[in-house]
């Protein structure tokens, strides 16, 4: 799950498309993917659309689910303190078990970013 301040914003919409560029890769690894924000859902409809997304954007409006993953709050956004969603994203695996947080998240890259984390987990497992 990746968590993501707002649809079809620049830094956002980098980081959605990286993962949709690396989508089958990561889906081939085992994992689904779903984009957490607090916008609504026809919104996200027309993020989804507008870019081709293969993976569901989940609509938080009432920020629950990010306010439960500790994700809202106070942060420094070109220099003013607002307040808004944490990027961040969580590898959850298939027993419902959080595996890796990625809390550095780097917008252009973020698809294959995930894809080191899976690749990491993977190598430590065997290891």
């Amino acid at each position: 799950m990746f968590f993501y301040p707002k649809d079809d914003s620049p830094g956002c919409t980098k980081e959605a498309c990286s993962i949709r560029d690396n989508y089958s890769a990561i889906t081939k690894k085992g994992y689904k993917v779903f984009g957490v924000s607090p916008d609504k859902e026809k919104k996200h409809e027309k993020f989804i659309n507008k870019y081709e997304f293969q993976y569901d954007l989940l609509a938080d409006t009432e920020k629950a689910m990010i306010e439960s993953f500790g994700l809202w709050g106070p942060k420094k956004f070109m220099g003013k303190e607002i307040t808004g969603v944490y990027r961040t994203t969580v590898l959850v695996n298939e027993d419902g078990v959080i595996d890796k947080i990625i809390a550095k998240v780097v917008t252009k890259s973020h698809g294959q970013q995930i894809l080191d984390v899976i690749e990491e987990l993977n190598s430590s497992t065997i290891a």
